[in-house]
């Protein structure tokens, strides 16, 4: 994390000839999380400790006309301090549970904050441990996570308690997609991949993304 060495960048510049590339995987996470939301969103609620991944994908959403509603003052200039005239005016405080159907959500949302949202709320984890699923009138996908290609062998057993047979956290991925490209550059400290190319290159290796749970509750 970024308090303990900088998502990695204190390690990689305690030892510059390292061989071995290092890579979070943040680029592979803000790709799935951005392909997780449904088409014709115009807008979500960003809540939960603000990480790498949570900055970036909040920066990809303003980019994309998707306009970024948080609820805290301290998150909120947190992110405005970063994202500056880049976030295209998408990004506002609200005092509002109910103002959006996506919540994007990490560590530090509490189960309060939870049981305001509104009945058939689509909850999407940013983080790398699973949300408390609190409502059953309400919506929640996997942490960012894919199904491995069927090619893939060895991966019957559950990577994690929450996450189904042979489906891979992206975190995970990111080191094996990284090898199988030959990419050179290491993925940490602040620095972000190319999205799109991270993603394009997953599919083109056989991962795939996940349904993500959107039919209608009566």
């Amino acid at each position: 994390g970024k308090e303990l060495n900088r998502y990695g960048e204190v390690y990689v510049k305690k030892h510059p000839q390292l061989k071995v590339k290092l890579v979070d995987g943040s680029s592979l996470a803000v790709a799935v999380l951005l392909n997780s939301i449904p088409k014709g969103t115009t807008q979500v609620l960003l809540r939960g400790n603000l990480t790498k991944v949570a900055f970036a994908v909040a920066f990809s959403l303003c980019q994309k006309g998707i306009q970024v509603t948080v609820l805290r003052e301290d998150e909120y200039e947190k992110l405005d301090k970063s994202l500056g005239t880049k976030s295209e005016g998408k990004l506002v405080i609200s005092k509002s549970y109910s103002s959006c159907k996506v919540w994007l959500v990490g560590d530090d949302l509490t189960e309060e904050e939870q049981r305001k949202a509104n009945k058939g709320t689509l909850f999407i984890p940013f983080s790398q441990f699973p949300l408390k699923n609190l409502r059953k009138d309400c919506f929640y996908h996997t942490t960012p996570a894919m199904q491995t290609p069927k090619a893939l062998e060895n991966v019957d057993s559950c990577e994690q308690n929450w996450l189904p047979r042979r489906v891979m956290s992206v975190w995970r991925i990111a080191g094996i997609l990284h090898a199988l490209e030959g990419w050179e550059e290491h993925e940490c400290g602040d620095t972000i991949s190319n999205i799109d190319k991270v993603w394009e290159a997953c599919l083109k290796h056989g991962f795939q993304p996940l349904t993500v749970p959107t039919q209608s509750k009566s």
